[in-house]
């Protein structure tokens, strides 16, 4: 009896292999809820706005940066800071430095309840939680954009006030910044030429048309086709086509604690040296193109086979 028992006991107990209905049915309940714009894909403007619905996520410029300088700098730096940029209010490198690692740091964090979670063996039961995840985790990287952004000179992103708001320039914005993040070529040169824009003047009407329809346009849309490829290859190539799936291999290594610092350290790299960010700034021939181009409404033409990321050249950092 106790023979049969231990027998028992030892037997594994092979999970059944899904058929294929309840694969595409667990595929498109995953593309309906993170499908925002209704056009039956996912792409990386619908994790944008699902993530900036999300509290928490949208940033408000001057209450960070009150909150980051005030225990070491008077009111009227502050002001000027928030007025200008903190380079322009004498804040000193080192600390903008130091409170952009921290916020690296934090952000990274908060990361790690998701990657957890991400890790664990789910089945296809498991499918419901892969969007919340996603939006989750693309609501830290947003979120720590924007702090970079604003202490390295950037303006307040969308509308003033409580909650961004969500236009066509907001979202392109950020789609520029995850280029950065995700060592995409060109994007770098972009961000550049938009903190060269900014900081010699140029009208933001014009900034908005090059963002939407003009300089930066085309560049955006390279970015956002080649994430909506490489979004749509992590989700479903490794969770879709295994017998016995695992959140963990949805993601892949695309979405993971450990490259959430390396992304956001690209940004911080690309940012720290801009001619809002550094005095000493010396202006690059193509951040001269970018200006140009943006003051004269033309276009600066980009394919999405010409902006590989560094991450699909190196594919561990």
């Amino acid at each position: 009896m106790a023979k049969s028992k231990k027998a028992k006991s030892n037997k594994k107990i092979i999970p059944k292999k899904p058929d294929q209905l309840s694969i595409e049915k667990a595929k498109d309940s995953v593309i309906k809820a993170l499908d925002k714009n209704g056009d039956g894909q996912i792409e990386i403007d619908d994790i944008i706005l699902l993530a900036l619905d999300t509290p928490g996520v949208s940033i408000n410029r001057e209450l960070f940066l009150r909150k980051e300088f005030y225990q070491k700098y008077p009111e009227e730096v502050i002001k000027k800071a928030i007025d200008t940029t903190p380079a322009q209010a004498g804040i000193d490198v080192k600390d903008i430095d130091k409170i952009a690692d921290e916020v690296i740091k934090f952000e990274r964090t908060c990361v790690s309840g998701i990657s957890t979670a991400l890790g664990v063996p789910g089945g296809w039961a498991m499918a419901a939680t892969i969007p919340a995840d996603i939006v989750q985790y693309y609501g830290y990287t947003l979120r720590a954009a924007q702090k970079l952004m604003y202490l390295y000179g950037f303006p307040q992103i969308g509308a003033e006030g409580e909650n961004i708001y969500i236009d066509s320039q907001t979202t392109n914005q950020l789609i520029l910044c995850l280029g950065v993040m995700n060592g995409v070529a060109g994007a770098n040169n972009a961000i550049k030429g938009m903190a060269k824009a900014l900081s010699v003047g140029v009208e933001k009407k014009l900034l908005n048309a090059a963002l939407t329809k003009g300089t930066f346009y085309p560049m955006v849309k390279a970015i956002s086709k080649w994430f909506g490829i490489r979004m749509t290859k992590s989700i479903f190539a490794g969770f879709f086509k295994k017998a016995i799936p695992v959140v963990g291999g949805v993601i892949g290594g695309s979405i993971t604690f450990f490259s959430f610092k390396p992304c956001c350290t690209r940004l911080q790299n690309a940012l720290q040296d801009t001619m809002l960010s550094n005095p000493n700034h010396k202006s690059t021939t193509e951040e001269d193109e970018f200006v140009d181009s943006i003051t004269n409404g033309t276009v600066i033409e980009v394919d999405v086979d010409d902006i590989i990321s560094d991450d699909e050249v190196i594919e561990n950092e």
